[in-house]
């Protein structure tokens, strides 16, 4: 105040007042004497002049006897509801069920006091493959049956690198039995050593059943799974289930469970080795599966760059390339480390 006091000589009250950030009415409060909330809160005993009780609040002996009432062994498990209602339906009346449980949590009594479950932390897996047969992605889908709750389990395996089918299976049911023997079968057709292969899926009962989890130990593989109700921890799996069922003349539903393996027996091939992936740069998973990417590639690069050669002014900017071949799959990359300016991606 005195500051602004000093510079009032100079400017006037008005502009000192707003230069320096003090409410004019302040100021005048202050040169009249009148102490303002700021100088009440400062003052040394601020802190120590008793807070004035509402005229409605009750008087700490009536406090005392609402305690006491809540301790006693007749009420000390009821809540203040029940306790306000059984007093009124006795004629009596010490206090509203709101002033309950606020002297309850006054005296720090107002908390929850059943045991609730307690979720576990699931640890977000983050994948890595940078060729194939380093990571699989498995899972289970339903194929409607010819009547209402009928179904069909197409069990598939993937190359999450090459997207490459590995292995399927259509049967009548999810068994964990079925998918401890196609992926015993699996692994033997792909020649996977012991150490090599990581194996991922979600939490289904098959998923998590001991035997395959005994198998998987037994040949050396590992297994991840996705955390609870969360689809992106198996993206590759969900994508070529989309690809399954959104393909032109995929069946409303199968009529037998041979229909279905009919079904699957072709679309696999076509997936295999037609189907060009966006994912992985227009190549089929095969020739990516296969080793073939790199010779794919370069014949791709040899007859764009003919094209080029005959009618470079058809193509702005620069040559044109292929679409680059993938060096890695992820599931869940870590975000990229920040030092500085600069960011170090995986």
């Amino acid at each position: 105040m005195e500051a602004v006091t000093s510079l009032a000589q100079t400017v006037g009250f008005a502009s000192a007042c707003r230069a320096l950030g003090v409410a004019r009415a302040s100021w005048y409060r202050r040169q009249r004497g009148v102490p303002t909330r700021r100088d009440a809160a400062s003052s040394p005993n601020a802190l120590e002049s008793p807070s004035r009780s509402h005229p409605r609040a009750l008087a700490g002996a009536e406090r005392e006897a609402v305690l006491e009432l809540l301790h006693s062994a007749r009420f000390v498990d009821a809540a203040p509801a029940e306790v306000y209602a059984t007093l009124l339906d006795e004629g009596v009346y010490l206090a509203s069920e709101r002033t309950m449980y606020r002297l309850l949590d006054h005296a720090g009594e107002n908390g929850e006091r059943r045991k609730h479950r307690t979720h576990s932390a699931y640890h977000k897996p983050e994948l890595l493959a940078t060729g194939p047969n380093q990571v699989w992605s498995w899972d289970i889908t339903k194929l409607l049956g010819p009547q209402k709750w009928t179904y069909f389990y197409l069990y598939v395996i993937l190359d999450i690198f090459s997207r490459y089918v590995v292995g399927w299976m259509v049967a009548h049911q999810e068994l964990a039995a079925l998918a401890e023997r196609l992926i015993a079968e699996t692994a033997e057709k792909q020649q996977i050593p012991p150490g090599q292969l990581t194996l991922h899926a979600d939490r289904g009962s098959s998923m998590t059943s001991k035997p395959v989890a005994f198998l998987l130990a037994d040949l050396g593989i590992t297994k991840t799974h996705s955390r609870p109700y969360v689809s992106n921890d198996n993206p590759y799996s969900e994508s070529q289930f989309k690809t399954l069922k959104y393909r032109p003349g995929f069946p409303d539903r199968f009529a037998t469970c041979e229909e279905a393996r009919a079904s699957c027996q072709a679309f696999f091939p076509w997936y295999n080795r037609e189907h060009r992936h966006a994912g992985i740069g227009l190549l089929t998973p095969e020739m990516l599966h296969t080793g073939r990417a790199a010779t794919v590639y370069a014949g791709r690069q040899q007859v764009l760059s003919v094209a080029y050669a005959a009618h470079p002014e058809r193509f702005t900017n620069r040559p044109p390339v292929p679409p680059l071949v993938p060096t890695a799959a992820w599931i869940n990359p870590p975000p990229p480390i920040e030092t500085g300016t600069r960011e170090v991606t995986h």
